[in-house]
């Protein structure tokens, strides 16, 4: 796995394919391998070439220093010069969504058009306290119990989803092999814990599509209406029937939707 030096941070990525550049940006605490379960293999099928970063602290050894949400936008503008991919597409979901969105407002030259799934421009109370809770459980070092993986899950996944018995538990054996924990994971949560970005989303020139997955409570639609609302002319697509993880839950509507909008802005 290649790396590059970002600050005091180490960064591994992967590439796949060949063509005009995909940028894909994981969710907190979970390793960029999970783009491999469905949206490299179609990204590249259509002619792109796919690159997965890993956040940092997202590996065993624990980040040398704390971390913010600015922190994780310069590792990825440093892999996007290192590697020759400016101006790029940019996919990135929840914690990735949120560094491609800062990406296109911060880094136009570094992107040409961006699509966010699962995003917002801010944290509520809620969200606040759950995320800092998930971060403190993390940051033990412990795996989660049974209850808390099944209470994860509920909220990754949509209820539909997790009513099928066999997709279920193959659910919950693919979540306990990607789950990480540890200081690195935990600032990846706490990193997503952000101030209200709204008006600096007003800002953004790059085009942009927001992807919010209709079941999904830690980032709901409304959240997602928001980012969308905020940035330029951005569209607004809702997928129904997944939850927070939908670009596992319903990969060939997410993968037509970010192969349309990569073809409508060539």
């Amino acid at each position: 796995m290649p790396v590059i030096e970002s600050g005091k941070a180490r960064l591994s990525y992967e590439e796949y394919g060949a063509g005009e550049p995909v940028l894909l940006l994981p969710p907190a605490a979970t390793p960029a391998r999970v783009w491999a379960l469905h949206q490299v293999p179609a990204i590249v099928a259509a002619g792109y070439r796919a690159i997965t970063l890993d956040a940092r602290g997202t590996h065993v050894s624990p980040p040398s220093s704390p971390f913010r949400l600015a922190d994780l936008v310069a590792d990825a503008s440093v892999l996007i010069a290192e590697l020759g991919l400016a101006p790029c597409l940019v996919v990135g979901a929840s914690l990735g969504a949120m560094i491609g969105q800062e990406l296109a407002a911060g880094h136009p030259d570094l992107v040409r058009a961006a699509a966010l799934l699962g995003t917002r421009s801010r944290t509520d109370f809620f969200r606040g306290k759950l995320t800092r809770a998930m971060a403190a459980q993390a940051r033990s070092g412990n795996p989660p119990s049974e209850l808390e993986a099944l209470l994860l899950l509920s909220q990754l996944f949509s209820a539909a989803t997790l009513a099928d018995e066999h997709t279920a538990a193959n659910l919950l054996t693919l979540f306990r092999g990607f789950h990480a924990a540890g200081v690195g994971p935990a600032m990846q949560y706490e990193a997503t814990i952000i101030a209200d970005r709204t008006s600096a989303l007003s800002h953004v020139t790059r085009p942009c599509t927001v992807i919010a997955f209709a079941e999904d409570s830690l980032t709901p639609p409304a959240a997602c209406l928001e980012v969308a609302a905020a940035v330029p002319g951005c569209r607004y697509v809702e997928v129904a029937d997944c939850g927070h993880f939908g670009f596992l839950e319903r990969p060939e509507q997410v993968n037509a939707t970010l192969l349309d909008f990569f073809s409508a802005v060539r």
